[in-house]
This record gives structure tokens, sequence and C-alpha cells, in this order.
């Protein structure tokens, strides 16, 4: 039992949903989660509404290992080992007490890490269940999962309250990405599931952000493999200049689009690994906005090797070559949005970064002194040192190279691309000098920003800018 602490790669987040997995079996249309911070000493409860479990089933549920993974399950059982409720809540408390209701009658059961002498697990009366009962559990039927002793929630016993804090905000963040099809009430066969932490209600997160108009969802593909259904749908997400902050820092996630990318798979709706290429291609900028949904069947788990808690899966060797061939026909795709929003100079009414001239059939390409960035500079202090620099770039462009890789590797030519941050560095060097050129007048600098590259093809992100800071 003791072991079971180290089944799997747990961190609450993860926790917490293999307990949702089983409230999600028990056809619970809402789940409480509680996670106070108790002075240091953490107490949890997950609380739901589902079918609840007579004493002999509670019983059987509390002992280890309590399923065969090699048994047939019903179609929309999340769970395959039957150590889930265990291994998960161990992987974060030393005390795993569980109450449950139905059809009225309560039972409950305690295994207590410091008192196991004998596999002795302590069975709770009727009376003693309504004392500790959190006030979210039904009177007719239900179930809840108390977490005490919670010493893998702190270092030493005790855990401080900012340390607690990004705990309980990363399982906020991590929850409505996983179960984003249930909170929808897309999940088949499934109603709506309602997720309240800490008296929050959780707002479903879709990684493919299929509202956005700009989200390109491509044709689903449905492919075989051991007589089971696997589908896959790629989709291209929206270059970041077209998605507010909001959207884009949470598409991101903690580590960006770069690691966010790749595949995306769900086990009977529930989302298992994602931002992975399964070594099928490297993480690269031109590949981030791609992002592709694969819906396996829990028949499935032991092609897939689906681990005990649930967070990692391996590509089975049938689906490696038809899935690198999807990856390999995305990758133009998705640098084409990239490419899309680079350094254009055929753009009518525009003021390019670029020029282009031609003289006696032949075609040379400057920078655009023009351009109200490259003239604020030229007019500088340092006007001189610019106009050696340009004329520097300008002579040692690399024609030769590029006319090579644009006639034999077209598609793998990229722009190089502004982020978001350097976008916004770029707006705050730029709008000062081009508001003093326009005499301070406000909407004239606006006019100018919406003809000039990069910001003319960039501009629902440069409005979101220019409203925070109050510019009309």
């Amino acid at each position: 039992m003791t072991s079971a602490r180290s089944f799997g790669n747990y961190d609450l987040a993860a926790a917490l949903a293999d307990l949702i997995d089983n409230s999600i079996k028990a056809n619970a249309t809402s789940i409480w989660i509680t996670i106070r911070f108790n002075a240091g000493y953490p107490l949890v409860t997950i609380v739901d509404d589902g079918e609840g479990m007579s004493e002999t089933e509670l019983h059987a549920a509390m002992r280890p290992a309590s399923t065969n993974p090699a048994d047939e399950r019903s179609p929309d059982d999340l769970g395959r080992f039957g150590w889930g409720m265990k291994s998960a809540s161990f992987s974060q408390c030393r005390k795993l007490t569980v109450l449950s209701r139905q059809k009225g009658n309560a039972s409950g059961a305690v295994w207590d890490l410091d008192n196991i002498d004998g596999w002795t697990m302590g069975v709770l009366s009727s009376d003693e269940v309504a004392q500790l009962q959190d006030p979210h559990l039904p009177s007719d039927q239900g179930t809840e999962v108390r977490w005490t002793n919670c010493d893998r929630l702190s270092e030493g016993g005790e855990i401080g309250s900012e340390a607690f804090n990004e705990l309980v905000a990363h399982a906020r963040r991590t929850l409505p990405l996983v179960f984003h099809r249930f909170l929808e009430g897309k999940a088949v066969g499934r109603p709506r599931l309602s997720i309240h932490l800490n008296g929050q209600s959780l707002e479903p997160f879709d990684p493919f952000h299929v509202s956005h108009n700009a989200t390109v969802p491509l044709e689903e593909e449905t492919l075989l493999v051991s007589g089971s259904p696997v589908r896959i749908r790629p989709h291209i997400l929206p270059h970041y200049s077209k998605l507010s902050d909001t959207e884009h820092e949470k598409l991101g996630g903690n580590e960006g689009f770069l690691r966010n990318q790749g595949f995306y798979v769900y086990r009977n709706d529930r989302l298992i690994v994602h931002g992975t290429w399964f070594r099928l291609a490297k993480f690269g900028e031109m590949s981030q906005l791609i992002r592709i949904g694969v819906d396996i069947p829990n028949s499935m788990d032991e092609i897939w090797k689906i681990t005990v808690d649930k967070s990692d899966a391996q590509l089975p060797t049938l689906l490696r070559n038809r899935l690198r061939q999807i990856v390999d026909g995305l990758k133009g795709r998705s640098s084409r949005v990239y490419r899309s929003k680079g350094g254009r100079i055929d753009r009518p009414g525009k003021v390019p970064v670029w020029s282009r001239y031609t003289r006696n059939n032949e075609v040379t390409y400057r920078i655009n002194a023009e351009h109200p960035i490259i003239a604020s500079l030229l007019s500088s202090d340092e006007g001189s040192l610019a106009s050696t620099v340009i004329t520097l770039v300008q002579s040692n462009f690399p024609v030769s190279a590029f006319v090579d890789d644009a006639n034999l590797r077209p598609e793998n030519i990229s722009q190089t691309v502004a982020s978001r941050t350097e976008m916004k560095a770029l707006l705050d060097m730029t709008i000062p000098s081009m508001l003093i050129a326009n005499d301070n007048d406000l909407s004239a600098m606006i006019d100018e920003l919406r003809r000039t590259e990069p910001f003319s093809a960039n501009w629902p992100m440069v409005k979101e800018y220019l409203d925070a800071k109050g510019w009309k």
C-alpha cells in the first residue's frame, strides 16, 4: 500500500483528475473540490452527486488493485487498474477517507498508512459518516473522498501559503483542459459536467480554440487499429496577431506555444497526453500552431501503454507511418500562417519595410528609407551609422543561397517572425517618435500605424495594444 504512493507521476492536479474520472464513471453531473490551507496542514475533499456505492461496493473499491486491467470494461469507463483512487490519494496524503451514499444509505471506510498493521481498514458507521461529511454530499446518493495528513502537499509536514496557492492555481489551470469536453457538454453520451474548485466554477478550456474564426479545423480521418477506431483531427491555430492577450496566454500555457504543439490524445473524451510529437517531428517555430486531436477508445489501453496515472502513452507502431505523413503535410500549412504575416511589399496603400526595384530587367531589393521607423533612425544623431548599416545589409544579401533554397526547398523557407512580446516592444519604441512626426495628432498617428508594416499585418493585436493604453 505504501508502494502505491510512488505509482505514476502525480502532482495535485493529476491526482484530482484521477478522482474526477471515478465521479464521471459514477454518472456525476456536479463535482465540488475543496482544498483548504488549514494553517499549513492541507485538507482536500472531492464530492460528487454520482450514483454512490453500497457498503459492499465501497469495501471492494478500497481494495488495492480492485480490478483486473485485462477485464472487458464499459466503453465509457475511464479507469483500468483499480488503483486510481488509492494511488492518486496516497500520492498526496497518508490518510484516505471515503464516504458514500446510495439510496439514502451511508457507508464509509478509511485507510491510514500510519495505522495499517495487519491490513486493518477502518469502517465507519452511518452516524460517523454524518458527522464527517461535507455539506455538498447529497443526502440520497453521492461520494466524498477526503485527504488528510497531506504530507506530499507539503515540505517537512508544512507548506507556506504562497506554495500552496501555486498548487491550487496549477490545478485550476489543468483540470479545465483535461476535462474540457465534459465541461462543454461534448463528451459522447454524457450530460454537461460542472466542477467547482473552492467555490469557483471551472470554465472549459479548448486547446484547439475552435470557437475562434481564424482557427482552421482540417478534415477528420478515422483509422482502424486492431479493429478499434482511432479518430484524428488536425487544427491550425490562429496567428498570435489575431488573439487577445488572454487568449494568447491561455493557449500558450506555462511553457508557451512551442512546447504545446503536436498531438493531443483523448481516451473516452478525457485528455491523456498533450504537447508531444511522439518523436515523429521536432518542436519548431514554424510548427507551433499545429495541434492534432487523436481520439482512442479504452479498449486500446494495452496497445497505447496507458500508465496508471493516465499521464503518458506510447504511440503504437501501426499508426506511426500514417501520423508521420499527416505531420509532414501540416508543417507547410502552419508555416504559411507565419509567412503570410511576414514582410510584404505588394500590398497597395501599405508602407513596406523592403522595396522592390527593376531596372534593365534586373531586380533589386532595398530597405525602404521612407518607412517611419527607418526614417526616424536615419534622421537621428546616429543617422550616419544607421545608413552605413543599411547599406551593408542591402549589399550583402545572400541572393544565391536564397534562390537555391527557393528553387529546391521553398516549403522550408520561413519568415523570421517577431513574437508577441517583441511586437509590443517595437510598438513601445515606435509610437513616441511617430506621434511627434504627426504633430501629436493621435488620429493621424494611428492611421499611419495602420498603413505601416509589420503593424498593418498584425492589426488586431496592435488595436488591442492601443486600446489597453487608452489610445482610441
